[in-house]
């Protein structure tokens, strides 16, 4: 077992990684993935799916629900990986302070890269013409307790740098 954090959360926009990096990483620390896409409202999912970018007064009832669900976890005692986009720092902070034992990592990928994902990916609810309004949208968590990193290296590289830092 890792001295990695009881809690790691993942970040990025859309394209970054967060979920394929997330599967690989709570597999590899015996940790309970959780996609934030999956706590969206139906009425974001609709907005998203019609190309309309959300709003913070969207995002806010979504962190929430995040928020909630990470608390009820950490006091359960379970390891969880949570891979969100969490674009704005106010979200990042309240996602911070959702348990005692919490640790951000910022997927790194330049906008060419995150363009060819997007277009290759079929069965997401949101289209790749939303990804200028999330690159827009993101306040970059440098300067934060956040760590980043390059999230254009292959998947095990990815993830050995993640463990790599939250063990120093």
């Amino acid at each position: 077992m890792t001295a990695a954090p009881q809690t790691l959360v993942l970040t990025g926009v859309s394209g970054a990684g967060k979920s394929t990096v997330g599967r690989a990483l709570a597999d590899r620390i015996g940790a309970v993935l959780l996609d934030a896409d999956d706590f969206h409202p139906e009425a974001n999912r609709q907005k998203m799916a019609d190309g309309e970018p959300l709003t913070d007064a969207d995002r806010d009832p979504w962190i929430d629900s995040l928020v909630s669900e990470l608390a009820h976890r950490a006091r359960a005692g379970d390891r969880v990986v949570l891979a969100c986009s969490a674009l704005r720092r106010q979200h990042r902070l309240r996602l911070l302070d959702a348990a005692p034992d919490v640790a951000l990592v910022h997927l790194e990928v330049g906008p060419e890269e995150l363009a060819r994902r997007l277009a290759s990916r079929t069965e997401h609810f949101m289209p790749a013409d939303l990804l200028d309004s999330q690159l827009a949208d993101l306040e970059h968590p440098s300067g934060e307790h956040h760590t980043v990193v390059d999230g254009e290296a292959p998947v095990e590289s990815v993830v050995d740098d993640i463990l790599r830092v939250a063990e120093e």
